[in-house]
């Protein structure tokens, strides 16, 4: 417990699956809070949540896509807490799905702007307050997955590309600030049951066969993922940056 005590953490897609599951911890390990989704009442009902277990969030609702939100989501917790630690970069989107022939370029952009782009301008306004502080360091972290990075799956082109990405640019950031005490990783959850999640398996019978895919023949819990977040945002992870880490139930590496 606490070991984010003192510490301000930013989470997107807060309000559901592992961005939601994510803020509950960080807060319960002592961090103050600012959580960050598209719908303004889940947030609502969030922040209430982790006040009434006598943390301390705030919310402010927003497409990550904007660069002025992702600005003011950064100025949100300097302005509520007066630093920034902690930037966990979760919000995500399946994007359009069917063969690659069949994608307009509206929608492959879309996809990009919402899981790629997003992280981009996250970056660069986190960065700059984080330089700011003088406290032995700061994390930031990205929500990637494993599609697109160990395993490929037909009909999701731009979700796998755009994930992808973020693999690249965490490894940027990583040489570029490190000298300067920022850390930079991706998180590689495997198939998780959250909401995106049912999206993609609709029916009982596909999530039994993508569970099926997993060493460990079943879905993370949101909550499961949201500890591997916190191992990345914490000094438990002082030594790890520009790190892809698979938290994926052995999905790469099963073949059975």
């Amino acid at each position: 417990m606490n070991s984010l005590k003192g510490k301000v953490a930013l989470v997107t897609g807060g309000s559901s699956g592992i961005g939601r599951a994510a803020a509950l911890l960080f807060a319960s390990e002592g961090a103050s809070v600012v959580i960050g989704a598209r719908s303004e009442q889940p947030l609502r009902e969030l922040v209430a949540e982790i006040e009434h277990a006598g943390g301390n969030a705030v919310q402010l609702a927003g497409d990550v896509g904007h660069e002025d939100y992702m600005q003011q989501l950064a100025a949100t917790a300097v302005r509520s807490f007066g630093r920034l630690d902690i930037a966990f970069n979760n919000a995500g989107t399946l994007g359009p799905m069917g063969p690659t022939e069949g994608i307009s370029l509206n929608e492959w952009n879309a996809a990009l702007q919402t899981n790629l782009t997003s992280a981009f301008l996250a970056a660069k306004h986190q960065v700059p307050q984080m330089l700011k502080q003088q406290h032995g360091g700061a994390s930031i972290v990205f929500t990637g997955t494993f599609v697109g990075y160990t395993v490929g799956f037909p009909g999701v082109a731009a979700y796998a590309a755009s994930k992808a990405g973020l693999v690249g640019l965490a490894q940027a950031l990583a040489v570029e600030y490190g000298p300067r005490g920022i850390r930079a990783n991706v998180l590689l959850p495997g198939g998780t049951d959250t909401p995106m999640g049912r999206q993609m398996s609709n029916t009982p019978e596909a999530l039994a066969a993508v569970a099926n895919l997993h060493a460990l023949k079943r879905l993370a819990t949101p909550e499961e993922i949201a500890r591997a977040a916190l191992f990345l945002a914490s000094d438990a992870s002082a030594f790890m940056t520009g790190a892809a880490m698979l938290v994926d139930g052995g999905v790469s590496v099963n073949r059975g």
